[in-house]
C-alpha cells in the first residue's frame, strides 16, 4: 500500500477555482468539481483545511486603485471570501464531507469565528475546514492567510493550488524558453521576486520551516498524487 507523504494539509487556492467559464462569480458545477478533488484527498484519510481567496468577485487591489481607501476595499474582499468559503462548504456537504466554516471576522449566523483548538479539534474528527476572511486584517492577501493558518494548526504542507504545473523564471506561456523549478529556496523564490506567491507568506513559510508546494490544481489527481508521494509541481523549501 502507498503510505501517505502528508498526513494534514493547507490546500490554498485563488477564488477564481469556483467562477464559470467568464472568471467571475460562483458556479456551482464549478464548486462541485472542486469539492469532488478535496473529497479525493479527504478519502485517503488525510486532515484538510483550505483558504480560498476572493478574485472571482472583488479584489481589494482594484478598489483601492479606483479612489476606494485600501481598508475598506479589503474588507469587501474578506467578506467575497467568506461567500465563498459558504459555496465550496455547500458543495463538499452534498457529497458527504462534513465540512466547517471559521472566520477571521465575526459572523456568528453562518459562520464560526476562527479559534485555533476548534479547527484543530474538527480536522481530528475528520471534519474539513475552511478558513474565511484572510487575517481579517487590510494589507495581507489569502497566501498570507494560507501560511498563517498552515503554521496555527501545526500543517505539514501549504499546497497552493495553480493553473500553472510548476513555478517558471518567467510566464510560460510567453516566454516557452522559461527554466521550469522542480525544486527551489525560499530565499531564491524571495531574492527571483517570483510572482506566483505573496512575499510575506513565503518569508513565513521559511521562518517556521514549512514547506510549500506550487502546482495545477486541474491536473488529473495532482493533490492525491502529491499526497501519495509523487513528485508534482514545485516544493519551495530549505533545500
Amino acid at each position: 500500500m502507498t503510505s501517505i507523504q502528508y498526513k494534514r494539509i493547507l490546500l490554498k487556492m485563488g477564488g477564481e477555482a469556483l467562477a464559470g467559464p467568464s472568471g467571475f462569480g460562483i458556479d456551482p458545477a464549478r464548486a462541485t468539481e472542486v469539492a469532488q478533488i478535496v473529497k479525493d484527498v479527504y478519502d485517503l484519510g488525510v486532515q484538510v483545511a483550505l483558504v480560498i481567496g476572493g478574485g472571482n468577485l472583488w479584489r481589494g487591489s482594484v478598489g483601492s486603485t479606483m479612489g476606494m481607501e485600501r481598508a475598506s476595499a479589503d474588507h469587501i474582499g474578506m467578506i467575497a471570501t467568506v461567500m465563498n468559503a459558504l459555496a465550496l462548504q455547500d458543495a463538499l456537504e452534498r457529497i458527504g464531507v462534513v465540512t466547517r466554516v471559521q472566520t477571521a471576522i465575526e459572523m456568528r449566523t453562518i459562520a464560526e469565528p476562527y479559534i485555533r483548538l476548534r479547527a484543530i479539534r474538527h480536522m481530528d474528527k475528520k471534519r474539513v475546514v475552511i478558513f474565511g476572511a484572510g487575517t481579517g486584517n487590510p494589507y495581507f492577501t489569502t497566501d498570507s492567510a494560507g501560511a498563517l493558518r498552515a503554521m496555527e494548526i501545526n500543517a505539514d504542507v501549504l499546497i497552493k493550488a495553480t493553473k500553472v504545473d510548476a513555478i517558471y523564471e518567467d510566464d510560460p506561456e510567453k516566454n516557452p524558453n522559461a527554466h521550469r523549478f522542480d525544486r527551489i529556496s525560499y530565499i531564491d523564490f524571495l531574492n527571483l521576486r517570483l510572482k506566483v506567491m505573496d512575499s510575506t507568506a513565503v518569508s513565513l513559510c521559511m521562518d517556521n520551516n514549512l514547506p510549500i508546494v506550487v502546482l495545477n490544481f486541474w491536473q488529473k489527481d495532482s493533490v492525491k498524487r502529491l499526497i501519495l508521494g509523487e513528485s508534482i509541481g514545485t516544493t519551495i523549501t530549505n533545500l
